[in-house]
Formats: C-alpha cells, sequence, structure tokens
C-alpha cells in the first residue's frame, strides 16, 4: 500500500495577495487592531499548547466557532465548523457557554449575538476581521436608496432581501422594510418568498449586498433575464439609475461583491479546462455571471463539500472558492484518489478572515480563562430586535 503524499496547489503568490493592515507586515500573522496586553509572538512554540491548556480551563463556559475559511492553525481549536448561519445557529444552541468565540468576521459575530441570549458574550478575537463585501452597504447608503426608490414611485413595490454577509444595521434596515435574509443556499426560496409578498408582476426585490449572489439566482435559478436585473451603484446620484429603469427592472442589486469570488474570471476557467482535461469546476454563487455560467457545478460552501464527498475516486476538481478551504479539502480527499486544485493561479485568501490567527484566539482564550472579556461584539436592541425579526422570516421560508 502506498501513502498519499499532501497535495500541492498549483498556485503562486502576488504581492497583494494578502492585505496587511496595521504596523506589521508578517503573511503568517497578520496584526490587526491594538489588543490589551501583548499579543503572543506568532513564534512562540508554545502556542498550540497556551491555546489548549486556555481552552481546558475555561470547559463548558466557551464555545468556540471556526468558519470553513479560517487558517488551519484556528481551525483545529473549533469545537464546530461551518458556513456563517450555521455557526450562529449552533452557538445559540449552547446556552450554557458563557463566552462565544467566533474565529470568523465582524458580521458574522454579530448574527451570533443577535441570536444568542442575552447572558452569553461573544467575542471576535481580533476587531480588524471585517468583511469588504458587508462594508459594501452602510447604513446611511441603504436608507438613502429607498429614498430614491421613493421618489421613483416604487418603494412600495420592493421587498429587500439581504445576503448573510451584510451588517446588523442592514439585516435590521430588512426587517424593518418586511423583508427577509438570505443565505447562499436558500437565496431562491427567499426571492420565492419576497416575489409572493405583491403582485407577481409589479413587486421587486432589492438585494443587499451581493450583486452577483442576487443575480445569479435570479438568471440562472429562476429563469430571469440579464435585463430584468439593474445594479445600484451607492457612489453615484440615484444610484446611477433613472425612475424608468427602477420601475422596468424585477431585481435591483446592491453594488457589491466578495474580493475573494469576484477575481475568478472566465480566464480561469478556460485555463483549468486546457491544463486539466476532464476537469469539473465547481464554484460559489458569488463569482461572476460569466464564471457561474462556464461552470459545471455551483452551489454554497456546504454543498461544495457534500459535492467532493460524494465524488468518485479519480475524479478532478477545480474549486472556485477561498484557498484555505480548497486546501483542506485538497488534503482531506488526496487519499481517496480525487485530484482537487484551486481554480485561479494566484492566491485568493481571504484577507480579514485571516486576520484570525493563533496569536489572536491564545489571547482572547487566555483573557477569558483569566477573567477578562474582550473584543466583545454586541448589537444594540433596537437592531436586535428588527434583525431577529428579517432573520426568523428567513426560519419560516419552506
Amino acid at each position: 500500500m502506498t501513502t498519499a503524499q499532501t497535495p500541492e496547489l498549483d498556485v503562486q503568490p502576488t504581492p497583494l495577495a494578502l492585505l496587511l493592515l496595521g504596523r506589521e507586515a508578517d503573511p503568517k500573522s497578520e496584526r490587526g487592531v491594538e489588543c490589551p496586553g501583548d499579543l503572543p509572538s506568532p513564534s512562540d512554540p508554545d502556542l498550540v499548547e497556551r491555546a489548549r491548556a486556555a481552552k481546558e480551563k475555561l470547559g463548558d463556559k466557551v464555545f468556540v466557532l471556526g468558519h470553513h475559511y479560517q487558517r488551519d492553525e484556528v481551525i483545529q481549536f473549533a469545537d464546530v465548523t461551518g458556513d456563517s448561519f450555521k455557526l450562529a445557529r449552533d452557538a445559540a444552541a449552547r446556552p450554557e457557554a458563557e463566552y462565544i468565540v467566533f474565529c470568523g468576521v465582524h458580521f458574522m459575530a454579530e448574527s451570533a449575538d443577535i441570536l444568542t441570549s442575552a447572558d452569553q458574550k461573544v467575542v471576535l478575537p481580533d476587531l480588524a476581521a471585517g468583511c469588504s463585501m458587508a462594508d459594501m452597504a452602510t447604513a446611511e447608503q441603504v436608507a438613502e436608496c429607498w429614498d430614491v426608490l421613493t421618489e421613483a414611485g416604487v418603494a412600495e413595490q420592493v421587498v429587500p432581501v439581504s445576503y448573510m454577509n451584510s451588517s446588523a444595521d442592514i439585516k435590521a434596515f430588512t426587517g424593518k422594510h418586511g423583508g427577509t435574509i438570505c443565505t447562499s443556499s436558500n437565496a431562491k426560496r427567499a426571492l420565492d418568498w419576497a416575489f409572493e409578498q405583491g403582485e407577481p408582476s409589479t413587486t421587486k426585490v432589492l438585494f443587499l449586498p451581493d450583486q452577483h449572489l442576487g443575480r445569479n439566482t435570479a438568471v440562472r435559478d429562476m429563469g430571469m433575464s440579464l435585463d430584468d436585473c439593474v445594479v445600484y451603484n451607492p457612489h453615484k446620484p440615484n444610484g446611477g439609475l433613472t425612475a424608468e429603469q427602477l420601475r422596468a427592472a424585477r431585481m435591483i442589486l446592491w453594488r457589491g461583491h466578495c474580493s475573494v469570488h469576484g477575481r475568478f474570471s472566465l480566464d480561469s476557467v478556460n485555463d483549468v479546462r486546457a491544463r486539466i482535461p476532464g476537469v469539473n469546476v465547481l464554484v460559489h454563487p458569488e463569482c461572476k455571471h460569466e464564471v457561474v455560467a462556464a461552470a459545471d457545478y455551483v452551489g454554497s460552501t456546504e454543498y461544495i463539500i457534500k459535492a467532493l464527498e460524494a465524488a468518485p475516486a479519480g475524479s478532478k476538481w477545480a474549486i472556485g472558492t477561498e484557498l484555505n478551504l480548497v486546501r483542506r479539502l485538497a488534503n482531506r480527499f488526496a487519499p481517496e484518489g480525487k485530484e482537487i486544485v484551486f481554480l485561479d493561479k494566484t492566491v485568493c485568501f481571504c484577507s480579514t478572515m485571516n486576520r484570525i490567527d493563533l496569536p489572536h484566539l491564545v489571547w482572547a482564550l487566555e483573557s477569558l480563562a483569566e477573567g477578562n472579556l474582550v473584543n466583545r461584539i454586541e448589537v444594540d436592541q433596537e437592531t436586535e430586535a428588527f434583525a431577529k425579526l428579517a432573520l426568523e422570516r428567513m426560519l419560516a421560508l419552506p
């Protein structure tokens, strides 16, 4: 019997592969905001043991969540792994845990705070771990957009649908205006529900903040045309749209995108097909429409994982999603003879997700073990109430 070797993905680093913020420039340990006290050195050989000891000391008082895109060094300490909504629900299902340490990004920790009890405290190891997509739609911009829709005479026909990858403020706006939240796996069900809220011929959806997921779901899954979609640009007067365009549109897409999935191109798909005959191209629906149209399979992170689990031995796959996850899947399925490569040839980490590194996790766990609550994420009551209303509408979807 031969031992399977760890596969090496054919990717090359670029100067902008990771967005290095702060004063340090160590790509293996990005430094974010200043932490009270001393952040452990990334070269500390005892980091793993320190994290383990702090977690054991806390016992059932702490519940560590790890998003699929996290580094392996962090994932090893997660009690559960998953996508953002699954993790938030898992946190809510553990009421005995006083501390929820969310190894993800800011909007995910907000969602966990919204869904957990008032007694539970959500901690984000690095407050600089944000999400560029979520930041592309602010409460002020969306309020201005609603004014534009009102002036165009269509606001009463519009149902907002916001992607889970949005701030608590945007989720609250959605709940307040009769809309719902969606994930990448239930976006079609959410849109079906939205269009059922009024006259099918006149109802419109304002989809926030990822234009690509909205467009791909409407066109690929619901049979709409690209002409049914318009893009609202918050940086242009009236969103760059005329009242006539807003009245004619069925899908009003916010001009936002994922900085990771938006990098994949049609050239990436054509190149990998030329290099690997018989390869299956599997991409996330946050990719551009032309990439999704050229792929063999399209689905959420959980869909991608399940598709690879069910794939036959010897099959070849090019995956269009975050690199940490692709590497982990390539290693996991190599012993089964499944060849898994990254869709692009350049590094495509989620830079803000990568801010949660082992030094930040150790610092957070040790602080909690010493009785010091750090980096708490707390959503105000009014925002939480409307955001939870939008989330509950999603949970009620058939």
